[in-house]
């Protein structure tokens, strides 16, 4: 694509910075309107300068990711609802074996549940459970923390429904479910298992502290109690509230983790009807979702499978969908309009199709070196201007360059582009949402709270970061 006028290119470029500082910098002093109204801002511009028309900015918004994005939040709303995550919270400490057997676990079921339910939804619900094992436990947060986050991001590069990034990936190149798994699941894999092994090797003596089992959970049950009725007491106790980062998204953290039969004048437990009732409800609701999850690996239309899945939940639940549907991050949607808009703008001035056409000849995927160095490329890119809007910067582009080889090299360079985006999260606490996520609830949280720091996380995230990604790279097939 050739470039557009001067005028066009400033302007263009003027406009895309208004929404790159501020989704990067959504605080920054001289407009501190957050990433929501700053991609709004963007797209604005974009037509005000006539960069693109108001048609093309219409045209722009992709219905079909917007669709699959509110199924899929949907649908966690209400398996948040069905104790799905209380019930992987169990999981992690059933039968465990001390600290070191607990960080695997909490690797494995952090990476397969972000996989099937997004990773930001599953750092939202886990944190607080994670901080409760590990101090029960007298383990130190922090390798735990950084567990979750990392293998979040990891486990969510294997299926198109686990990040935002893989959901316009799938949409934009037709890549089935199927494929889209079995393509980049030995990577996954893969990577859960060395990232685990380097968060040992980092924190081997932490973990290796020995401790009287007894006494220590004796006590630790003690503080609890003594911090449960504490709050119950205050007249200021209240619901934690955390905010996404990414997207400037407010999110409750679920109130399960205490049980309210053990407060102190608790009320009695439901009838048995009720409790009948309730499991029913339970069953349908994880049969739905599993029924979707079956509808998607059998190729049918991702956005109209989820959004059934969402509205088949909704009717089964025979009550006002009001408050669940509040739940739903509808900043995050607009967002996103905001972004589309923004980028197919950018995109029109030219100037990354000029800056592509430079590395393109090097970065081929039909050799080592092309591979390695259209991985630096994605890898820089995505902590700089954010995975999301480097997907749909290089996507396109980095597809019809893999075409000239064959169709297959196009739908494997689509998953290297999953991938690396993805895992490229880790490198910094700044690098995706769901380690901001996982910060800023550790942080806040109402019973064991952490302060993870950037420069913490920067310690481990960037050799992880690295040796993940060149590790499944050469495990990334398409079928």
């Amino acid at each position: 694509m050739a470039m557009a006028s001067m005028m066009k290119v400033v302007l263009g470029s003027i406009a895309f910075g208004f929404f790159w500082v501020l989704a990067v910098f959504p605080a920054v002093p001289f407009l501190p309107i957050g990433r929501t109204a700053g991609a709004l801002l963007g797209a604005m511009l974009m037509v005000v300068f006539r960069v693109i028309s108001p048609y093309e900015a219409n045209e722009a918004i992709d219905l079909d990711i917007l669709g699959l994005l509110f199924g899929t939040m949907v649908v966690s709303v209400y398996l948040e609802r069905a104790d799905m995550f209380k019930y992987l919270g169990k999981l992690l400490t059933w039968k465990s074996r001390g600290g070191k057997d607990l960080l695997f676990r909490v690797c494995l079921v952090s990476a397969i549940s972000s996989a099937l339910f997004t990773n930001d939804t599953c750092c939202i619900l886990l944190t607080e459970f994670i901080l409760k094992i590990a101090r029960q436990n007298n383990l130190p947060p922090q390798p735990f923390l950084l567990a979750l986050a990392s293998s979040s991001n990891i486990g969510s590069a294997a299926t198109p429904i686990g990040n935002p990034q893989n959901l316009v990936i799938a949409v934009q190149s037709k890549i089935s479910f199927e494929k889209f798994l079995f393509g980049i699941l030995p990577s996954m894999l893969l990577g859960v298992l060395v990232n685990g092994a380097i968060l040992l090797c980092y924190f081997w003596k932490l973990l290796s502290i020995e401790r009287d089992q007894e006494v220590e959970a004796e006590a630790g049950d003690l503080v609890v109690e003594n911090e449960v009725i504490n709050s119950h007491q205050s007249p200021h106790a209240s619901s934690v509230n955390s905010r996404d980062f990414s997207f400037g998204i407010d999110v409750v953290t679920p109130s399960s983790l205490v049980n309210a039969n053990s407060l102190p004048n608790s009320v009695a437990k439901d009838p048995p009807n009720e409790n009948w009732k309730r499991f029913l409800w339970k069953i349908c609701v994880y049969l739905v979702t599993i029924g979707m999850l079956v509808a998607l690996f059998l190729g049918f239309n991702m956005s109209c499978t989820a959004v059934t899945a969402a509205l088949a939940l909704v009717v089964l639940d025979f009550k006002d969908a009001r408050p669940c549907l509040e739940k739903v991050s509808y900043t995050l949607l607009v967002f996103f309009c905001g972004m589309f808009i923004a980028v197919h703008g950018f995109n029109k001035t030219g100037i990354p199709s000029t800056l592509w056409e430079a590395v393109e000849r090097y970065s081929r995927i039909d050799s080592t070196g092309g591979i390695a160095l259209l991985s630096v490329v994605i890898l820089l890119l995505s902590n700089v201007a954010s995975n999301v809007p480097t997907v749909l910067l290089l996507g396109s582009r980095v597809a019809a360059s893999a075409a000239s080889i064959s169709a297959t090299e196009e739908a494997r360079a689509w998953l290297i582009l999953a991938w690396v985006s993805t895992v490229a999260g880790n490198l910094s606490l700044l690098g995706s949402a769901a380690n901001l996520i996982v910060c800023e609830q550790a942080r806040r949280a109402q019973f064991y709270s952490y302060n993870l720091s950037f420069w913490s996380h920067l310690k481990f995230g960037v050799p992880s970061t690295i040796i993940v990604n060149a590790i499944g790279l050469p495990f990334i097939r398409s079928y």
